[in-house]
């Protein structure tokens, strides 16, 4: 679990990072998980677009994706999403 002073420090790194996933009409469906499961082991943090059409909210898609794969909701902000999952092979990012 993360605490208050990590998420910020997390937020801060993902505030120049690109988003690199986008939930639309799809929905939240298991390739879509396996794809971001994917990218944390890769990167540890991204960030996630969801679109109105998809019929979720930013915080209802953030933590039925952070259950589903494991992940740590680093922040919602707006329709942006950011998660982090410490990678079991490389890690690139110290927590303060």
């Amino acid at each position: 679990m993360l605490n208050s002073k990590q998420r910020a420090y997390l937020r801060s790194l993902a505030q120049n990072m690109d988003t690199i996933f986008q939930i639309g009409k799809g929905g939240i469906g298991e390739e879509l998980c396996a794809q971001l499961s994917n990218a944390l082991e890769a990167r540890e943090l991204i960030k996630i677009r969801v679109l109105e059409s998809s019929g979720y909210r930013a915080r209802e898609a953030a933590e039925e994706i952070a259950a589903a794969i494991g992940a740590e909701i680093a922040g919602t902000i707006g329709t942006k999403i950011i998660l982090y999952r410490p990678s079991e092979k490389k890690r690139r990012i110290e927590l303060p």
